[in-house]
């Protein structure tokens, strides 16, 4: 078997085409992320929104931003000199000789393919005489003639030329390493040592990064202590959760370098703790006691009562508030981890429902900047705490933004009366900018023979349709519709009718089954007359003559001797006609039952079509910018979907965050159905992580049973009961 050999490249050419292909490795994918947007695009994009976000805090940071900053400037010098160095590498590799020829003895001799022995005799006694050594001829390109002769004359050598395209058989396999010799040399070996030390640093501080931080940036501390005390604290209210936050191993300068101690907290931070009260210093229980943690809290807490701050610690404050949503997205998928582990082990303490809604709800406190208690009309410019006492008035009755929409343009006007006419109309232009979302549910059983009836412990599929519209729609769609509008959207969101839903499978075909039945009797009898009192009453009223109540009484002599006729002929029917009619019935039953199962089949092939479209396709996380007059950073509109036990205060199923919603989405909400048969009453839940008073609630209703035949048993003995 042959052998194999490593050798470098002494001349050093294939080392360019090493390291041309991994420049361009760099420079390529890294113009596509990192070269700056057109700063013209980006300052039009700013200027469509100053309207709306005019007067929100990460607008005029960005501003700033993008006038003093030359980030962008330092980003497209150095991916120009990168494009310089692969332009140049490129260059070099295009100028390189192909070194590799393969051999051809009839090239050597100077012949031409295919020639016979004796020329081939004949041409090699010319070489020798002009080239042997003996004669002052190159030994070397004798060498050569006299082993191309050999290849063309002795039979083995020639069929190893046409078999291995060398006279001397197979060689030994060889592989070229794409770097230059020198670097192997024992006299650099020294050099070669040192240059890597340059690349170690960054190298170790992207792998240090990397084994501290989870897939979502967060710090695997943070997430470790996140569980430990929703383990601790199944029923976490708001105060205990704003300390757990705040004790987040993000706000500690030993774990991450963009917070800060400063020497000027020592008098800052207790001249907030005066200004806010019922803080709780005196706590002893560790992390919550440590001086970032305390200096963190107190950040948030003066951010949600929309305190002022000095400007020494105002950049510490916008810090916190950045990075809070993401820790209390983090804790929100701790407290549904220790959800799945109490569902699936038993005995195991899962949180309440109520503390992963008021890790959501702590959410929307600080984008907006509001604390719990206050009203989400504070979400909006212009509004004050004295403006309120307009809007609750015995008149008006305004507590929430749909109460603020649904009034008319006159009576909006005449409470908002306290505005001047340009902050009016930026207070509407901010209204009509808040998202309205209407929710649409559909309840199932995938991969299964009839989806729509639910057996216990089946997966229940609940699709859920979302679709977006600028709250403005709202307004002059329902202006006429007001009552019924404002209705729907008790405890925060609009409430569905689960009755409303489509009529199940089984259902479509007994009330099919049923009209055709229906319509048989009437092809059997005429149409009944109307009485005699109501045929007075139509005269009265100048809709019927005195003829036609006439001929309205014929009509019912004759209908009573045609009953009396049909009768008798229907008795006089033979057994096999009414066998005719029955069988002509059932084959319409059949037919009507394939029918539905056709649609049926259909939409769930469309169903999965569309999930597979939707694992392929890969969205944007860029919705709606929030509007949010305290948030240091541009946010975009998220939302939580989820379904949930109220009355147990447990999750049914896990919650969803949903962040791509531009126009419509549709989620998938998957859950076992209980083991035990009965009624059970979920709620579909719907929370946004930007706004408040916006969230929505549907009820769910699930009935399992134990088999198919049970379902379509009670299901028809519930139909002849109403």
């Amino acid at each position: 078997m042959a052998g194999q050999q490593f050798q470098y490249d002494d001349s050093g050419n294939t080392f360019f085409y090493f390291l041309t292909s991994f420049v361009g490795l760099i420079v390529i994918p890294a113009t596509y992320y990192l070269w700056p947007r057109d700063q013209n695009a980006e300052q039009l994009r700013l200027k469509s929104l100053r309207k709306v976000h005019g007067r929100c805090l990460w607008y005029c940071l960005r501003l700033m931003k993008s006038q003093q900053s030359i980030i962008p400037t330092l980003k497209k010098a150095a991916l120009l000199f990168g494009w310089a160095v692969f332009l140049l590498l490129a260059y070099k590799v295009s100028k390189l000789d192909r070194e590799y020829q393969e051999y051809n003895p009839y090239e050597v001799l100077g012949l031409d393919q295919g020639a016979s022995v004796s020329e081939i005799k004949k041409q090699y006694r010319l070489l020798s005489l002009k080239f042997h050594p003996d004669k002052g001829g190159d030994e070397d390109l004798f060498m050569r003639i006299a082993k191309a002769h050999s290849a063309l004359t002795n039979d083995e050598s020639r069929q190893n030329w046409e078999t291995y395209g060398n006279p001397d058989g197979p060689k030994a396999t060889s592989f070229g390493i794409a770097l230059p010799a020198w670097i192997v040399d024992s006299k650099n070996s020294m050099l070669v040592c040192i240059l890597p030390v340059k690349f170690y640093p960054p190298v170790g501080t992207w792998w240090y990064r990397s084994i501290r931080y989870s897939g979502d940036q967060i710090l695997i501390n943070t997430t470790q202590l996140f569980m430990h005390f929703m383990y601790k604290t199944p029923n976490m209210n708001m105060k205990r959760l704003s300390m757990v936050l705040t004790a987040a191993f993000e706000f500690d300068p030993r774990s991450n370098k963009e917070a800060t101690i400063r020497p000027t907290d020592n008098i800052q931070v207790p001249q907030l703790i005066r200004e806010l009260g019922n803080i709780n210093v005196k706590k002893k229980e560790p992390p919550f006691c440590y001086p970032y943690s305390l200096k963190a809290r107190v950040l948030v807490l003066a951010h949600l009562a929309r305190m002022e701050v000095s400007d020494d610690i105002e950049e510490d404050q916008r810090f916190v508030v950045r990075k809070s949503p993401a820790l209390l997205q983090e804790m929100v998928n701790v407290g549904c981890q220790l959800t799945m582990m109490a569902n699936s082990r038993g005995g195991f303490h899962a949180p309440r429902l109520v503390s992963i809604e008021n890790c959501m709800k702590l959410t929307q406190m600080i984008v907006q900047g509001l604390q719990e208690s206050k009203s989400p009309l504070l979400q909006l410019p212009h509004f004050e705490e004295e403006h309120l006492r307009y809007c609750v008035s015995k008149k008006y009755k305004v507590r929430s933004l749909q109460d603020l929409v649904s009034l008319k343009d006159s009576d909006r006007r005449s409470m908002l009366r306290f505005l001047g006419e340009e902050k009016y109309d930026e207070v509407m232009a901010v209204l009509a900018s808040f998202p309205s979302i209407t929710m649409d549910t559909k309840l199932q059983v995938l991969d299964d023979e009839d989806s729509n009836n639910i057996t216990a412990g089946s997966i229940v599929t609940v699709t859920v349709t979302l679709t977006r519209k600028r709250m403005a729609v709202r307004v002059g769609r329902m202006e006429g519709g007001l009552v019924g509008w404002r209705e729907g959207w008790s405890d925060g969101g609009r409430q569905g009718d689960v009755s409303k839903t489509k009529a199940k499978v089984w259902q479509n075909k007994t009330k099919a089954a049923k009209k055709t039945k229906q319509s048989k009797k009437k092809k059997l009898t005429k149409k009944k007359p109307l009485p005699l009192p109501a045929a007075k009453a139509k005269q009265a009223n100048g809709s019927a003559s005195g003829s036609e109540v006439v001929a309205v009484a014929k009509e019912d002599e004759e209908d009573r001797s045609d009953k009396g006729s049909e009768s008798e002929e229907g008795n006089k029917d033979s057994p096999s006609e009414r066998d005719e009619e029955s069988d002509k019935q059932s084959d319409t039953e059949q037919d009507e039952i394939a029918g539905d199962d056709e649609e049926e089949w259909e939409a769930l092939q469309q169903s999965v079509q569309r999930r597979e479209r939707a694992l392929l396709e890969t969205k944007s996380k860029v919705t709606h910018p929030v509007y949010s007059l305290y948030y240091p950073e541009e946010k975009h509109e998220w939302w939580w979907l989820y379904i949930a036990d109220r009355k147990d205060q447990t999750l049914v199923s896990m919650p969803y965050h949903v962040c791509t919603l531009k126009d419509t989405e549709e989620v998938e909400l998957k859950f076992p159905a209980p083991s035990k048969t009965g009624n059970y009453q979920y709620s579909v839940i719907l929370r946004s992580d930007s706004y408040l008073g916006l969230d929505q609630i549907r009820p769910l209703k699930v009935r399992p049973y134990n088999s198919r035949v049970e379902n379509r048993h009670w299901s028809e003995a519930e139909r002849e009961f109403t």
